[in-house]
């Protein structure tokens, strides 16, 4: 998945994924706001996970495979 980036006017860097509504957040820096928000993310997906629902395998969202059993 994609992560959009904007600077905003007080200096702080926002971070979004678009494709997963509402995920985003706020750095410091760029690689700080990337850094939250992939964890936005996760939390997320596992929350989506617990409610029963399959969400896209995760290697497509961060470009990572998983370990197979």
């Amino acid at each position: 998945m994609k992560v959009e980036f904007e600077k905003e006017t007080d200096g702080r860097w926002i971070a979004e994924i678009p494709e997963l509504p509402g995920v985003m957040a706020y750095g410091k820096t760029k690689q700080e706001a990337q850094r939250k928000v992939y964890a936005v993310a996760l939390r997320t997906l596992a929350d989506t996970v617990e409610r029963g629902t399959t969400p896209a395998p995760v290697s497509r969202i961060f470009k990572y495979g998983m370990a197979s059993r």
